[in-house]
């Protein structure tokens, strides 16, 4: 398969994380969030550039032109995530076809494994398109609105959803923009292709590939960044 482009969403605001900026601009380990996952992605011998989805007039953003001598491009982003992916798919270079897989990763995942990348690409690229992820192996309790346990959920074939995500650029727009059209909030690209009908493959990775999302979360980030390659 030939090197993919990969989109990473980086236009939220991750107000859970606190501080004066956008959480992928926290320093961790010393440099922005952001760029701990632009050079791990950049890395990737199957990786052909990177589409960086900004907010609107982004103050933060550091500019760069390339990575690990692969291309880096910016455009804006909208007010939801899949706005944002949206955005970044429309604004991939023109010979990037309808058919060629493309990758989308959260820029707050700074700690994904090259090689979770590649079985994801060499197994998902049979197919339609999948991501990564790993089995829910906690016991799930359903509670009710003041935080009491109702009762406690199957967990067979439950799957935490990980990044990077990969479908064929051309569907993907298509299911962003037909659920942009239904009202409906896809909270990943996975949502966006099941409602139409597709069942992307579960590629299983580590389960250190954590969303940095809470202060906390920092802190075990840079634990595990000199620990996953």
């Amino acid at each position: 398969m030939a090197a993919l482009w990969c989109v990473v969403p980086a236009a939220g605001r991750g107000v859970r994380a606190g501080g004066d900026r956008p959480k992928q601009y926290q320093l961790l380990a010393g440099r922005p969030l952001i760029a701990h996952t632009l050079d791990r992605l950049a890395a990737h011998p199957s990786i052909a550039g990177l589409m960086v989805v900004l907010g609107a007039g982004d103050p933060f953003w550091q500019p760069v032109s390339s990575l690990g001598g692969k291309p880096v491009l910016t455009t804006t982003g909208g007010g939801e995530r899949s706005d944002s992916v949206l955005a970044g798919l429309e604004a991939l270079p023109a010979d990037v076809t309808h058919s060629d897989f493309v990758l989308v990763h959260d820029a707050a995942r700074p700690c994904v494994r090259l090689d979770d990348i590649q079985r994801l690409i060499d197994l998902a690229g049979r197919g339609e398109g999948g991501l990564l992820g790993a089995p829910l192996r906690d016991t799930l309790k359903h509670a009710d609105e003041a935080g009491h346990s109702l009762g406690t959920e199957p967990r067979d074939r439950r799957w935490r959803a990980f990044t990077p995500q990969m479908f064929r650029r051309g569907a993907l727009v298509d299911a962003l923009m037909l659920a942009r059209e239904d009202g409906i909030a896809v909270s990943d690209e996975a949502m966006a292709m099941e409602r139409r009908g597709i069942a992307p493959l579960l590629v299983e990775g580590a389960e250190d590939n954590i969303k940095v999302t809470t202060p906390a979360d920092f802190a075990l980030a840079e634990f595990l960044l000199g620990r996953t390659n």
